[in-house]
């Protein structure tokens, strides 16, 4: 923790990016950047070496189940509202989108989406729990659909969720859906008929449970909340304790998904700083064509992420010497990445969030006009302190989790911390790189 108080002091200001909507900008730090990247290496490593000496299983154990349930009464009712409240939420934003007014800043379409949606309610599935399964709206027009029920080829696994997250993440970028209404709810729309389209091939429950890219996101950022369903009951239980518990990935296509998620929200904030620029502008001077630049770089950075995580696998079988399979330690690891993606994706969305509420409240009261003036809340100056400690954090609890998956999955002590070694060299080279990031100076995305 001293460590972390270390970080938030040397932060001085920063904002999260949050498309073109925000008009905030990131200030770089106000120490030398080698030092405060490698003060919060030295908080993730000096963390794995605090949980080391928790060697008990049974502790491990009890800690992880520890929790009570939350009685909740008239859930059916609760489900109904949460299905309306989808439902006119998506009317809306069809709506207001294609007639409603043509300022980003004052459309509730664009505010709802980004704002409400993917800022406000993805922090709320992480810090709370998982709302979207009941809110999607696709998810509730999908129940009176017929349906083919054709067998889903097991072949595909959640490939198609991987490709489909990756796809979403390079139009967000690469176009302006965050500036034109119509072409958000054109969208809207086409990502409508192709999930209706596999919902009346392959049936609705398949369907969101294997190929659907925004589900898995929401379910995935549940499994971090305190908050989270165990059968019929409601519990209560530390962060990030049910990443593991039971088993959330089975196979490489969804250790894959959990790499895209974490690598799609770092290259959104990475594309807007200088270094992105400084990167771009001699290769296009050398003649590589811009529009080649953002998709190349997408999928090499997700390749990098992802062949970071596959020597990570291989090293820890070494140096567990264990005779387990690969496929074995990669599903078991995985899961607490997640508590790295929902704390970067806390800092880097927090600030754009309450930015842009007092516009998204003024945009729902008055949907069909522009008032011309845009409400901004400014966060004060020690704000990107919130975020420095959010992205430690999500670190810390992937560390701590990592270690319990560990005892889970080696019988002897010596091998279960003898196995975390490259797995935390890789969370320090996630932890620099989210660090470096945020922390950077927010730039206009070139040649776009």
């Amino acid at each position: 923790m001293v460590s972390v108080l270390l970080l938030i002091l040397a932060a001085g200001t920063v904002s999260a990016h949050g498309a073109s909507l925000s008009s905030g900008s990131r200030e770089p730090i106000r120490v030398p950047t080698w030092l405060f990247l490698s003060t919060g290496g030295a908080a993730v490593g000096a963390s794995f070496l605090l949980a080391s000496f928790v060697t008990d299983r049974q502790f491990i154990r009890q800690l992880h189940q520890w929790g009570f349930p939350i009685h909740a009464e008239n859930s059916h009712v609760a489900v109904t509202a949460g299905r309306v409240i989808g439902l006119v939420g998506y009317v809306t934003v069809l709506v207001i989108g294609f007639i409603g007014p043509s300022t980003p800043q004052t459309n509730v379409a664009i505010l709802l989406v980004w704002v409400g949606w993917w800022a406000g309610l993805a922090m709320t599935s992480y810090l709370l729990g998982n709302t979207w399964q009941t809110l999607n709206p696709l998810s509730t027009i999908a129940l009176v659909l017929p349906s083919l029920n054709r067998r889903y080829p097991d072949s595909y696994g959640a490939w198609p969720s991987v490709i489909g997250l990756l796809a979403l993440i390079w139009i967000e970028v690469i176009s302006p859906l965050a500036a034109d209404p119509q072409l958000l709810a054109t969208a809207v729309v086409a990502y409508s008929v192709v999930t209706l389209f596999g919902v009346v091939i392959f049936g609705r429950d398949t369907w969101f449970d294997k190929a659907d890219p925004v589900e898995r996101v929401f379910r995935y950022y549940g499994r971090v909340a305190p908050i989270g369903n165990t059968g019929r009951k409601i519990k209560f239980r530390l962060f990030g304790m049910d990443l593991s518990v039971p088993r959330l990935v089975d196979d490489f296509d969804e250790v894959a998904f959990i790499i895209a998620l974490l690598w799609g929200t770092t290259f959104d904030g990475f594309v807007t700083t200088p270094g992105w620029r400084g990167l771009t502008e001699p290769l296009v001077a050398a003649g590589v064509p811009p529009q080649l630049l953002y998709p190349v770089a997408l999928l090499a950075g997700f390749g990098l992420f992802f062949g970071i995580y596959l020597i990570a696998v291989e090293l820890s079988r070494r140096t567990a010497e264990t005779y387990l399979q690969s496929r074995m330690v990669a599903i078991q690891f995985a899961p607490p990445l997640l508590a790295i993606a929902a704390g970067y994706h806390f800092a880097h969305y927090l600030g754009y969030f309450l930015e842009l509420a007092p516009a998204l409240w003024l945009a729902f009261l008055s949907p069909f006009s522009d008032p011309g003036t845009v409400p901004v809340y400014q966060p004060p100056s020690w704000f990107g302190g919130v975020g420095i400690a959010a992205v430690v954090i999500g670190h810390l609890v992937a560390i701590w989790v990592a270690h319990a998956a560990a005892y889970d999955l080696f019988p002897s002590r010596i091998q279960a911390i003898r196995s975390q070694y490259p797995f935390i060299a890789v969370m320090v080279f996630y932890t620099m790189t989210s660090l470096w990031v945020i922390t950077r100076p927010e730039v206009a995305l070139p040649y776009i």
